[in-house]
């Protein structure tokens, strides 16, 4: 997931920014952890995409912090005995 993601957004600022191959993949990498750009952009398609590739890159995050972390929560409950009944309000 997170090398699809680095990739879309190497081949995003390569083509929209006209960036290097090395630059690309700087600014992707900074985007991808959260850091921000680092080269000014320019022109309109390159704000556009980046702008999309950040809330991408925020989601993507998320979504793989949520595959890792919902098995130590699921342990968790089953540590806590807690029922599925418990979960849900009636």
């Amino acid at each position: 997931m997170v090398f699809i993601s680095l990739l879309i957004g190497v081949v995003g600022y390569h083509y929209f920014a006209e960036l290097g191959w090395t630059d690309s993949l700087l600014n992707a990498s900074m985007i991808l952890t959260g850091m921000g750009p680092v080269d000014k952009l320019t022109t309109q398609g390159a704000k556009l995409f980046a702008s999309f590739y950040a809330l991408f890159s925020g989601v993507a995050f998320l979504t793989t912090v949520a595959v890792f972390l919902s098995p130590i929560a699921h342990r968790l409950l089953h540590v806590l005995h807690v029922d599925e009944e418990d979960l849900v309000d009636e």
